[in-house]
């Protein structure tokens, strides 16, 4: 079998074991979640189960989470589902963008949100505001100033969501102790299924439901629930909690060290970071270019956010940064995870040489 890397668990990460055996026996269930005989008890038990191994991951009240289809639907219920006006950072995933004014919080060049801005702009603008800033960036993984976001938005008397989908699970999450009024996180990234995401409500925050005509969720989103997903998404905060990132991040130093004796520039590499997240370019070869290259060398990775099926764009959040349009459509996102091995960096780096030569001596003949 023909050796592949997996280098995009930003986009997905592969599911964990333990979640995979988990939702095998949930599906096994009959019973409906909202059913009061023995059967629907037995689902509910499950999925109260999964609640509060979620809580537990990051640091909320079982009580507090809502489960959802994903980490878009939380964002949506999250700043929908709020009368107040929203004010995002540059460099939120677009299921934020989509409700926030074109005003937007800026960000330094290292992808960092500017409290200044921050401040000068609630100083300045229209209460009530909602604020949303992302806890990781899910490009470059810059870790955000939460705590500092959370205390100036309390002068102000805003309120605070962050989505959380990058950072659960891969590094210290604390909802209480961060402040926020609202979170986002979502199981695919930390090994569980696809399609199933939550929503942390605080005691502060009013969401309105947005798919109404049952009471489930304590009333915040109707419908049967994905009994198998939410188990599975149980499953996987429980293994996450106990995951050692260290030896990804000295896979991520020996992936980043290597590139740059390719020539390759390194983005946000002086910000705090993710343990697993690389964002490089190999000046004068486009992303696209690159990531298809890649892909038929056995690489898969990504250009920014894996939001648009099938497409690669320029990165927003380069762009947000200071980046030339260049510089921001020429970078990729390799992110690893907790089954990353240094076999799958040596290929990524190999491939990454020779299509660098490769590319390179088409460019002198093209301009001979």
């Amino acid at each position: 079998m023909t050796l592949r890397a997996y280098l995009d668990w930003n986009a997905t990460a592969p599911i964990r074991p333990e979640a995979r055996t988990a939702m095998t026996a949930a599906l096994d269930l009959a019973g409906n979640p909202s059913s009061v005989h023995g059967e629907g008890r037995a689902a509910r038990a499950l999925i109260e189960d999964a609640r509060e191994a979620v809580a537990s991951l990051i640091g909320a009240g079982p009580d507090q989470i809502v489960f959802t289809s994903g980490g878009s639907e939380a964002n949506a219920l999250a700043l929908g589902g709020s009368d107040r006006r929203v004010l995002a950072s540059a460099i939120e995933h677009d299921s934020v963008l989509a409700h926030a004014v074109p005003e937007r919080i800026k960000v330094t060049a290292e992808g960092v949100v500017d409290l200044d801005d921050l401040e000068a702009k609630l100083a300045s603008g229209r209460a009530p505001v909602l604020v949303s800033v992302m806890l990781a960036n899910n490009e470059t993984g810059a870790i955000q100033p939460l705590a500092d976001v959370v205390r100036i938005a309390r002068a102000h008397g805003a309120l605070v969501h962050t989505d959380a989908a990058q950072a659960a699970g891969r590094m210290p999450v604390d909802f209480l102790g961060l402040g926020a009024d609202l979170m986002s996180v979502s199981a695919h990234k930390l090994g569980g299924p696809q399609g199933v995401g939550a929503l942390v409500i605080g005691e502060r925050a009013l969401v309105a439901p947005m798919i109404r005509g049952g009471g489930q969720e304590r009333g915040r989103r109707a419908g049967t629930e994905n009994v198998a997903g939410i188990v599975g998404f149980g499953a996987a905060a429980i293994a996450a909690a106990v995951t050692d990132w260290r030896s990804v991040t000295q896979l991520r130093c020996d992936l980043e060290q290597r590139a740059i004796g390719l020539g390759a520039e390194i983005f946000a590499d002086q910000a705090a970071r993710l343990p697993n997240t690389t964002s490089l370019r190999l000046p004068g070869i486009a992303a696209e270019t690159l990531v298809i290259a890649l892909d038929l060398e056995g690489v898969a990775v990504s250009a920014g956010a894996a939001c648009s099926s099938g497409k690669v764009k320029t990165s927003p959040v380069l762009k947000a940064m200071g980046m030339s349009e260049q510089a921001a459509g020429e970078a990729i996102r390799a992110s690893l995870g907790w089954t990353t091995t240094a076999e799958e960096i040596d290929l990524f780096i190999a491939a990454l040489g020779r299509i660098r030569d490769r590319i390179g001596r088409r460019d002198l003949r093209a301009a001979a």
